[in-house]
């Protein structure tokens, strides 16, 4: 039989089978997978794993920490918004009741001003009806006067000649009477 022809390339890798296939070498492969695959489950399990299951242990204490500390802050996030609210109700009621206290204080004085003038407008109006009424008392006491020298200019234009005065007197006053 005839050798197969082998190149150069062949030749330093030591032949042209692909060396997994080869029936020769099986026995050996398969001892070597073994071996591989003893030292890499054991450095997985003793080494690896544990580290990962540690990270990962670290992360979720990590996790469970920061949980823990927004429910804390939550918690303090609300009770400060309660505080605040309940300091915006008071300061609500407090400014209330001042408004309330100013309103009745500017009343009060509102109303004392208001009687003050009430008083003055009072005194002022009782001067003005005195001298109203002495007035008049001065001018009705003219009045006799002045209609009876009224009604004698009259009769004498009238009648061409000058009345008796104490006639045009009497007729005056009774008219003023009645």
């Amino acid at each position: 039989m005839a050798e197969p022809v082998t190149t150069g390339a062949e030749a330093a890798h030591g032949g042209g089978a692909f060396p997994p296939f080869q029936s020769e070498t099986f026995a050996s492969q398969l001892f070597w997978l073994a071996v591989t695959f003893a030292l890499l489950y054991w450095f997985l399990a003793k080494v690896a794993l544990p580290r990962i299951g540690g990270i990962i242990a670290l992360r979720h204490d990590k996790i469970q920490g920061d949980l823990r500390e927004a429910i804390a802050a939550k918690k303090e996030a609300e009770a400060a918004g309660l505080a605040y609210e309940a300091a915006l109700s008071d300061a609500k009621s407090r400014s209330q009741a001042i408004a309330a206290e100013t309103h009745q204080r500017l009343k009060a004085e509102t109303d004392a001003k208001r009687r003050e003038l009430d008083a003055a407008l009072a005194e002022k109006l009782a001067a003005a009806e005195k001298v109203i009424s002495e007035t008049k008392s001065a001018a009705l006491t003219h009045v006799e006067g002045i209609a009876t020298d009224t009604a004698d200019a009259i009769l004498q234009r009238v009648l061409g000649n000058k009345p008796p005065q104490e006639q045009v007197s009497a007729a005056v006053k009774t008219a003023l009477k009645g």
